[in-house]
């Protein structure tokens, strides 16, 4: 081990920073963030480091060269300055005065060195290579972020406000170390996770008070949002639920690569619907919702896109609202923004325009009885979900309300992920146009004069398998 890893407490100490450009304010950024009081020495001072400076009151801002002198007071120093004679310097008379140095990009000159660091303050994970390899360092921590929720922050303050209690209560650190496992494994810390602290903590007393009592084996049902079939774009707190649910409830819509990330011993039950042929009927999914939690399972709703736009979401957890049943919402992105995207079709544009709507194809009854004369209109974006099969009725209303057959239209199938494909037309020929083409489900319709933009802006060029 080349060094030992430490964390310096700094809070109130003054710390100098030499040099005045944009690393230099990135290393004194990371000082104020500890607790640092500034002195900032520089023959001249790039605008964000003059930003830094005014937010503390407590900061000095000298500017001229170093001189020694500068280091009276101060507790630690770095060095960011593109003068190597400076910087040895700086080095040689912290080393003099037993003063921690880290000169930036050159670990021969440093006492110490700054990792790449994950901050869940007060929980804070530091990666080091040594010097040898930073890159490195920081994509380990890139790796580390996700797979580390922003709540174990929170987690780790509820625990600090109970240590004090739980250290008078066992006086054995084994009997102290198997309370906390208990917690950390439990769902006080879901509690936290969700944003539901004020239980945790009331949860946390309870079972301070009586260890012996059994924690509350509470079914709860996570309503996610899957998003359009690529699973980069899962968010990370839908794979953390995904990767600890019972059971997994999913539908049509959800692609085989995101099924991969569910727990893998977890029940999985198809759910999913296509137009005319419900595997399972929506009323009975609310009951197996219901039902399982109640059981005690901790139960994944995973749906295609949002739960909320054009998912049933809202319907779900009525019914669950309905029987006292704790659950929590996932966002997705939705199939329009995600397809749109890879589509290289930017929904909103000063120049084409102003507003999108979302527009389901086909209504409960199964009818296209929708508002024609708001929807024709220009400088807005239509985006029609489920439409493949009213593609023909759609065209036909839209140019019957005012639209021009020449208006642009873009049909995306299977939008982020490998299979996808790109029809662009007109209203008076996209239903033509794609007659041969085999066109699969689920697909996406977007109207409007930004479909015009997919040629400039097109940049996902998938490569489906053969």
């Amino acid at each position: 081990m080349d060094y030992l890893p430490l964390f310096y407490q700094l809070k109130g100490l003054r710390c100098l920073v030499v040099g005045g450009g944009d690393i230099a304010t990135r290393k004194a950024g990371l000082l104020q963030r500890a607790g640092a009081h500034l002195r900032v020495v520089a023959p001249q001072f790039c605008s964000e480091m003059l930003d830094l400076l005014a937010a503390d009151t407590k900061s000095e801002k000298i500017q001229r060269n170093y001189v020694s002198a500068d280091l009276d007071g101060v507790a630690l120093v770095i060095a960011a300055t593109d003068d190597e004679s400076t910087n040895q310097r700086v080095s040689n008379d912290s080393r003099l005065q037993n003063i921690p140095v880290n000169v930036v990009d050159n670990p021969a000159l440093c006492t110490f060195i700054l990792p790449s660091i994950v901050d869940r303050s007060p929980i804070v994970i530091a990666v080091s290579s040594g010097g040898t390899s930073p890159v490195l360092a920081r994509m380990i921590r890139a790796k580390l972020e996700t797979t580390i929720p922003a709540s174990y922050g929170r987690l780790a303050d509820l625990m600090g406000r109970f240590r004090d209690q739980v250290k008078a209560r066992y006086a054995d650190v084994n009997q102290r170390r198997g309370f906390w496992e208990n917690i950390l494994s439990g769902p006080i810390a879901e509690y936290v996770f969700a944003g539901k602290e004020k239980d945790a903590e009331q949860l946390l007393q309870l079972q301070l008070q009586d260890p012996n009592a059994p924690a509350p084996h509470k079914g709860e049902v996570y309503l996610v949002g899957a998003g359009p079939g690529d699973p980069d774009l899962l968010t990370f707190r839908a794979l953390r639920l995904m990767q600890q649910a019972d059971v997994v409830l999913y539908d049509r819509l959800v692609s085989p690569d995101i099924l991969d990330l569910v727990r893998r011993d977890a029940k999985r039950i198809y759910v999913g619907k296509a137009r005319s042929d419900h595997a399972v009927p929506q009323d009975q999914i609310n009951e197996y919702l219901v039902e399982l939690a109640q059981q005690g399972h901790r139960v994944c709703r995973l749906k295609g896109g949002d739960p909320f736009i054009f998912g049933r979401g809202g319907e779900e957890i009525d019914r669950l609202a309905q029987e006292g049943i704790q659950f929590q919402v996932v966002p997705g992105i939705t199939a329009a923004s995600g397809c749109a995207s890879y589509a290289g079709i930017p929904l909103t544009h000063r120049d084409y325009a102003q507003s999108v709507r979302f527009v389901t194809g086909h209504l409960k009854d199964g009818t296209l009885d929708l508002d024609w004369d708001t929807l024709a209109k220009e400088r807005q974006t239509l985006v029609f979900y489920m439409g493949l099969v009213g593609l023909p009725t759609i065209c036909e209303r839209l140019m019957a309300h005012g639209l021009p057959g020449s208006m642009p239209i873009a049909l995306v199938q299977q939008g982020t992920t490998r299979h996808q494909r790109v029809f662009i037309s007109d209203l008076a020929n996209m239903p033509e146009s794609i007659k041969d083409q085999e066109v699969k489900a689920p697909t996406l319709i977007i109207v409007g004069e930004v479909v015009k933009l997919h040629d400039r802006l097109n940049w996902f060029h998938p490569s489906a398998p053969s």
